[in-house]
């Protein structure tokens, strides 16, 4: 019966046994499969398959080699390389090198040290998910012809990723979330806060889930009156412009009628409240898509929702909007980017590495490369992700300063109505107006420039006006 595998993040340790991988008993052992088990664990299965996925081992047992890349990581005593087992010489070089790249990537998962020598441990520079895409590649065992097929797959989508973080790496996040509404506006569609959208979203749900079809006029006086209650600034446009985003997203069936309004009737598919939010979340990261931005789960989860819960629920989101054509198109955009910005860290130089990942056959049943092959994508994901880390330590802004409070354009000059009435803002931190009292001092007028209007108007300003 298959054991169910260990969480990524446990990737020390053997998940069979649950002893931490060591240079005795508990030597690490890849399988084609990307599984990885101690030896003594190994030698203890009653078939020659993984006890994971039942994947066949297609290699004897005594002649797949350690997995060095992770005795390295747990700070065990490292053997000698023991000779490998393939049809020639030149293969056995080729081996030899991807191993080795194998390895040296592997020391960007441990924790760096801290500053002047300090004890102290900080996180790896690499994020979250390129972490877990190159936990995938250190466990892929080379010899093993499904082994070759994963790792390679593992590179393509580490130099994806790559790219991605490179161009959120030169956005403004101050001026990024109003790029974004400034693009869905453009589409017609608005989104309207997360608390006012979800209760917008909600109720377009009570008035069709039933299967019932209204004209749209129809659903968006429903969805106002019901909203004004909570949010007095409801209005009919804004909301037209909400149903609009869903009408984009195919989530209606539209009936047309001879001089008369269409009927549109919500799809069965969406007739629950997480279908429905789904695809209309879908909907807006592609319109972001559309429009060039690159915006990251933990964002996306915080414009859309207000919190940081819902990064997985957004990454799936924009996992599945990828398509083969992506990474090449991301790759573009970033020579683009670079070409505005100067370039001050010569990215520009792994272009031609990026775009060998890029050309990699993405299909599942693609074949095994050849170990040339191998090789070319050993080194050029090794050189795309010393890049990412040289620009993270050098270049980078959001590694080198503090977060700054973004700029508000207009003053604060009263506190906010819908706190004050309803007890929530749907703006949030992007409310024009104050919501507590340190914020309306603040974000006040400054005094050089109260002093300036006393004079010219002789008149005293209530600056709580």
């Amino acid at each position: 019966m298959p054991v169910q595998a260990a969480q990524w993040t446990e990737f020390l340790s053997c998940p069979v046994c649950y002893n931490e991988f060591d240079g005795s008993g508990h030597q690490p052992i890849s399988l084609g499969c990307s599984h990885t088990v101690c030896k003594t664990c190994l030698h203890k299965l009653h078939r020659k398959a993984c006890p994971f996925d039942q994947t066949p081992i297609s290699t004897e047992l005594h002649l797949l080699p350690l997995n060095h890349a992770l005795l390295q990581l747990v700070g065990a005593q490292v053997p000698d390389v023991q000779p490998v087992c393939l049809s020639s010489a030149e293969e056995a070089e080729h081996y030899e090198v991807c191993r080795m790249c194998v390895e040296e990537l592997a020391l960007y998962l441990k924790p760096i040290s801290g500053a002047k020598g300090s004890a102290a441990l900080s996180p790896s520079l690499l994020s979250r998910p390129m972490q877990r895409k190159l936990v995938t590649m250190v466990n892929c065992q080379l010899v093993e012809e499904e082994g070759r097929v994963r790792v390679v797959r593992a590179g393509r989508s580490l130099g994806e990723r790559t790219v991605t973080e490179l161009i959120l790496q030169h956005q403004n996040p101050q001026q990024l979330s109003a790029n974004l509404w400034a693009a869905v506006r453009a589409r017609g569609c608005q989104f309207l806060g997360p608390a006012m959208q979800e209760d917008a979203l909600k109720l377009v749900l009570l008035a069709l889930e039933d299967g019932s079809a209204l004209s749209r006029k129809v659903l968006v006086l429903f969805v106002v009156q019901k909203l004004e209650a909570r949010f007095p600034q409801a209005s009919k446009t804004s909301i037209g412009h909400v149903v609009q985003l869903l009408y984009r997203a195919s989530c209606f069936k539209v009936t047309k009628r001879d001089e008369d309004s269409s009927l549109m009737q919500l799809k069965e598919e969406f007739r629950s409240y997480e279908a429905l939010r789904r695809e209309h979340d879908a909907q807006i990261v592609h319109i972001a898509m559309e429009a060039g931005l690159r915006i990251s789960p933990e964002q996306w989860s915080s414009l859309l929702y207000g919190d940081l819960v819902h990064k997985s629920h957004m990454q799936s989101i924009i996992d599945k909007l990828q398509s083969p054509e992506s990474f090449a198109k991301s790759v573009q955009e970033l020579t683009i980017v670079l070409q505005r910005t100067g370039d001050p860290a010569n990215l520009n130089s792994l272009r031609a590495p990026l775009e060998l990942l890029a050309n990699i056959d993405h299909n599942p049943d693609a074949p095994a490369p050849s170990w040339e092959d191998l090789e070319s994508v050993m080194l050029a994901v090794k050189l795309v992700i010393q890049g990412l880390v040289e620009f993270i330590q050098n270049f980078s802004k959001k590694n080198h300063e503090s977060p700054q409070p973004q700029a508000n354009s207009k003053y604060k000059t009263s506190m906010c109505r819908d706190l004050r009435q309803q007890g929530g803002c749907p703006r949030g931190t992007s409310c024009t107006f104050a919501h507590t009292q340190d914020e309306l001092e603040k974000w006040s007028m400054p005094a050089c420039c109260l002093d300036r209007r006393y004079a010219m108007q002789g008149t005293f300003i209530n600056r709580g006006f």
